[in-house]
């Protein structure tokens, strides 16, 4: 029987000894490569949970975290840059540049800082993929090549600190020529960066978490002892002065024919105990602002109003729209301020009216007006004291814009307007 044999043609280059040898070194590389990569990444996080232990400080630790970036990527540079909460508006955090740390005061001579902020923010490719630039690409604005030039940085690497769908920032590496390196054994900086990333946008995100709960735990310790404030003063000043004042107009009552004198300072003791009744009742509720659950903006307004209206004889006037719910944190503000406001109304401007008015602002906003007729504010510094700066401070919270109008003899308006990115506290003192 005769033998079939079945041959297989095989590439001629396949059978070339030095065709064999360079598939295998680049398959060698790759498995090089690959190793490399999983040991970066490993270091990488214990990188991170190293620097997070010996600096707990997000500033200390993005310190830390850019100046070792420079160390080990055999950089020039490293940058932050963070968006706002409302991701509108990109700002320039920290650089470590050549051997210092600069934060937020780092000037434009040194690195042009707002002006990579600007770019970042307006390349949208950027906040989710890493880009790799070379120092004189044309798609870098003319300020970064010059710095890049003149420094001579020969790549820049952005990479977004992304969490999930959001973007918190960016951090980005500038690198000088190195005469070692060729083209194609660049690409672990662009790793290292990215994997940095990643475990700075966890560090951020967590420091971001633990400050907001301990501003809350803050905000409600301090409306437990506003609470408790009150409460003592309701139940024991205010008390007292109620009593005091009975058992003098009792006295007052039987005490037909007292001496003009005797009769005199009983008058001027019950006075007393009433204008100390009335100042203690208006600190309670100065110290109990707050909207509760069930109660909203407009039903909050006419309480404080009512309250203030029990402590004097000018009219308080209540114009209101309907107005939607703005969620607790801006509500407890609003109220805060109308309550100061109305305060230093009844208190100080020996009004003849008082009027407040509140309205939304494109079904989204919210405007309150607290105005009064009375004698205005005089001196030099009208915004200085508690009060004003109390006001002040809740609108900042809120990003709210607080104007106050005055002029003597002419009245005060407090005007609160709370939308997006308004201006700050303005005063203007006509005449």
């Amino acid at each position: 029987m005769e033998a079939v044999v079945h041959q297989i043609d095989i590439d001629p280059d396949e059978r070339d000894p030095d065709v064999l040898r360079a598939a295998l070194t680049r398959e060698h590389i790759e498995r090089r490569r690959a190793e490399c990569l999983a040991r970066m990444q490993a270091d990488v996080v214990q990188l991170a949970l190293d620097l997070l232990v010996r600096e707990p400080d997000i500033e200390g630790f993005f310190g830390e975290l850019t100046r070792t970036m420079v160390d080990e990527g055999e950089s020039f540079c490293c940058g932050v840059w963070l968006l706002d909460e409302e991701g509108q508006q990109c700002q320039p955090w920290m650089a470590f540049v050549g051997d210092r740390l600069y934060k937020r005061q780092c000037p434009d001579g040194i690195f042009p800082r707002d002006v990579v902020a600007t770019h970042l923010f307006s390349n949208q490719p950027g906040w989710t993929q890493t880009m790799e630039y070379q120092g004189d690409d044309p798609q870098l604005p003319e300020a970064i090549r010059a710095f890049n030039a003149h420094e001579k940085i020969d790549t820049l690497i952005v990479a977004p600190l992304v969490l999930g769908a959001s973007t918190l920032g960016w951090l980005t590496l500038s690198s000088r020529r190195n005469a070692d390196e060729c083209e194609g054994t660049r690409w672990w900086r662009v790793v290292l960066l990215e994997a940095i990333a990643r475990q700075a946008a966890l560090a951020l995100h967590h420091s971001r978490l633990v400050d907001s709960s301990r501003q809350e735990e803050r905000r409600k310790a301090i409306l437990e002892e506003r609470n408790r404030l009150a409460r003592d003063i309701h139940d024991n000043l205010a008390q007292g002065f109620a009593a005091i004042l009975m058992q003098l107009q009792a006295a007052q009552r039987e005490a037909c024919l007292m001496q003009p004198a005797v009769a005199a300072k009983l008058e001027t003791a019950i006075h007393l105990a009433r204008t100390h009744l009335t100042e203690a009742r208006r600190s309670v509720g100065t110290l109990r602002p707050t909207v509760s659950g069930d109660e909203d903006v407009a039903k909050a307004l006419k309480r404080i109003a009512d309250l203030a209206q029990r402590t004097t004889g000018v009219p308080i006037e209540v114009n209101l729209d309907e107005l939607p719910r703005f969620g607790d944190g801006v509500e407890r503000e609003i109220i805060g301020i109308a309550q100061e406001a109305l305060t230093n109304a009844v208190k100080h401007s020996r009004a003849r009216r008082i009027t407040i008015r509140a309205s939304s602002v494109r079904s989204l906003g919210f405007r309150l007006s607290v105005h009064d007729d009375g004698r205005g504010m005089t001196g030099e510094r009208p915004t200085t004291g508690f009060g004003m700066t109390s006001m002040h401070e809740r609108a900042e919270r809120i990003g709210a814009s607080l104007t106050i109008v005055t002029a003597p003899r002419s009245g005060t308006e407090v005007v609160l307007a709370w939308e997006p990115s308004l201006l700050p506290t303005q005063v203007h003192v006509a005449g």
